[in-house]
Formats: structure tokens, sequence, C-alpha cells
């Protein structure tokens, strides 16, 4: 999977964030042992932009299952979610955002979703621009599992 970007349409996330503006690809990772690529995107106006991070990651050898939900602990990922993957863990970081981790057999599937304190410029974001992020596992578990099912294609 070299274009997580293009496959990630994010629909859910952009209905309430905003406008996608721009895409950003780290860089790849494709070994004999592991592949791994992401996705960068910033929604909404330049003055109040929030940003989406996507990491797949496949397993090509070992099993991620038997390690998974201590890594997710480790991490901060405390509260289980259900209807996604084999094991899926939300970290909650209130108004600053949220971070949900996924299991799909050999998959791993992590998307987080983080406010940016201050404009393009430097200047904090005024109050009234914030967007409400409660509740925002919400979008982002059905933009993954958009995205899941389309890579099972």
């Amino acid at each position: 999977m070299e274009d997580l970007c293009g496959a990630a349409r994010l629909a859910a996330l952009a209905g309430v964030l905003g406008e996608r503006r721009e895409d950003r690809t780290p860089p790849v990772v494709n070994e004999p042992a592991i592949s791994e690529t992401g996705c960068e995107a910033g929604f909404g106006p330049p003055e109040a932009e929030q940003t989406v991070g996507i990491t797949y990651t496949l397993h090509k050898v070992v099993d991620p299952g038997p390690e998974f939900e201590a890594r997710a602990r480790q991490s901060g990922f405390l509260a289980e979610v259900d209807g996604i993957g084999e094991q899926a863990f939300f970290d909650d970081m209130e108004e600053e955002g949220g971070r949900l981790r996924v299991l799909d057999g050999q998959a791993e599937f992590q998307i987080g979703v983080h406010r940016q304190g201050h404009g393009p410029n430097g200047e904090p974001v005024p109050s009234g621009a914030l967007i409400d992020l409660s509740g925002i596992e919400v979008p982002m578990t059905q933009d993954l599992l958009a995205l899941m099912a389309g890579l099972r294609k």
C-alpha cells in the first residue's frame, strides 16, 4: 500500500472537522517482515486546523495479537472499542483530540485527531474557531472501518 492518503477518504471526519486541505505522506517501510505506511491530512481553516494521522502496519512474519493489548494500554489507549477489528482501544485526549488503535488479523491501524494550538503565524487559535472534539471516536471508527474494507478489496 503506497498511497494510504488516497485510500483513506475520511468523509466522516471531514463532516466534523471541515474541508480536507492537504495531505502529507511519511516515509514508507517495506521490508520482508513488515510493511508500514501512513498519511497525515489537515482539515478545516488554516487558523484552526485539525490534523488527522493514520498508520497502517502489516506484520508479515510475527503475529501481533498476543502483545497488541499490552502495547496499546502501555501507550495510553485505555478504553476498549467494540465493532471494529479483533481488538480496538481508544485514547480520549478530550479537547485536544483522540487516538484509536485497531488490530485486524496481521494488520494494525492507528488513527489520531489532533487540534493545532496555534495558527499558521503562531498566534493562538480564537476560542470561537475551535471545533468540539467530544465524541470524535465515532467518525474516526467510521472512517477506519471504510479504510479497512477498501484495503480488503
